[in-house]
């Protein structure tokens, strides 16, 4: 074998030829033979593929919670993860931690985010490149955080957790955590990090017996102040709160931001929904828009479900269901200026259907 020409090209034109295949074909190149480990994994050629945009877009699966049962509860150490282009699911191991059950929340530019139990049972976040098998231990935080903070991660290296009353936010150049107080009317639903600096959520500000939910948004440099959170509203959006039931936020492309809940058939406090609403924010010019909605063969799946996930990112978004036991995949295309619809089987260890992810890039250049 050591006398294949390709052993006795330049290193230049091997790097030339590796770099054209697709990340998920470099990725299959290095378990081929230890040559190919060394020449796609040496830093001139993570340096050239630096330079190229992520060619890898996935949609990764979230553990289940297991909040009152995590020290009993056997995981399985493999970060899920679906391919839309490829139609495919993907598995990339997390053996190399070297941590019980990690439970994965998080990614932002190829790293992972998971909570891990520290050697004291106290719960620590780590970043980590599944690809690489590089990581990096955040330093501690109470488990109350794991319970009830949502993670919220952006370059470079900031992490954001948070709750109803406080915020810890991380930055990979201060290494501690900060603790700041919240003036959120109720606890954030489905937060979401815009743009790298600006953080917005749905807070409930109704009554008791019924919802009424508004939009609020902070900046990672207002956090220090007491009134860091500020009501987004304005007068033209009319009744767009309220057409929605169990709203969610999801990031879009850019500036963009994606609202979705189930579309009510009337203003009743009980009224039924007719299907899945797609919104579209955008907060350059502070206008929303409908991007999609389900169609209602599908629907009708969901609508027996007392209630539905959503995760995703960019112009994608997966929906899962208790008992329907497959995702619906939304995926909106800019150049033909609408979302197809698809079901996504095989989901690996989906439990009761019920789902939760988030959106994953990988890249082999991507540092904890």
């Amino acid at each position: 074998m050591d006398s294949s020409p390709i052993y006795f090209l330049p290193q230049d034109t091997l790097h030339q030829i590796f770099s054209n295949l697709p990340l998920r074909e470099i990725i299959r190149c290095r378990s081929v033979c230890k040559f190919f480990n060394q020449t796609l994994t040496s830093p001139s050629f993570i340096h050239l593929i630096s330079t190229q945009p992520p060619s890898l877009r996935l949609l990764s699966l979230r553990p289940p919670h297991h909040h009152h049962h995590s020290r009993h509860v056997s995981s399985d150490a493999t970060l899920h993860a679906f391919d839309p282009d490829q139609n495919q699911w993907l598995r990339f191991p997390l053996t190399f931690l070297p941590f019980h059950s990690p439970q994965p929340v998080a990614s932002s530019l190829g790293l992972v985010y998971l909570w891990a139990d520290s050697p004291d049972s106290t719960k620590t976040l780590v970043a980590c490149n599944p690809l690489t098998r590089q990581f990096r231990v955040l330093p501690q935080l109470g488990s109350a955080w794991s319970r009830h903070g949502s993670v919220l991660v952006g370059p470079p290296n900031r992490v954001l957790v948070l709750s109803e009353l406080a915020a810890l936010y991380f930055s990979g150049s201060t290494n501690n955590w900060v603790n700041f107080s919240s003036n959120l009317p109720s606890k954030p639903r489905s937060p979401i990090l815009v743009s790298d600096s600006c953080v917005l959520a749905l807070c409930d500000v109704g009554s008791p017996w019924r919802s009424q939910w508004k939009l609020f948004s902070c900046t990672l440099s207002s956090l220090q102040s007491s009134q860091s959170w500020s009501r987004l509203e304005k007068h033209e959006w009319g009744d767009v709160f309220d057409i929605l039931k169990r709203p969610r936020l999801v990031r879009g492309i850019g500036n963009r931001v994606l609202m979705i809940g189930g579309l009510r058939s009337s203003f009743s406090l009980n009224a039924s929904c007719s299907t899945i609403l797609i919104l579209r924010l955008d907060l350059d010019t502070m206008e929303w828009d409908e991007a999609g909605r389900m169609p209602t063969q599908m629907f009708r799946c969901f609508q027996e479900s007392s209630k539905f996930k959503v995760f995703g990112g960019g112009n994608r978004v997966c929906f899962s269901a208790k008992r329907v036991g497959r995702l619906v995949l939304w995926d909106y295309s800019e150049i033909v200026g609408k979302g197809e619809w698809r079901w996504v089987d095989g989901v690996p260890g989906s439990g009761d259907g019920l789902c939760r992810g988030f959106a994953f890039d990988p890249r082999l250049t991507a540092l904890p």
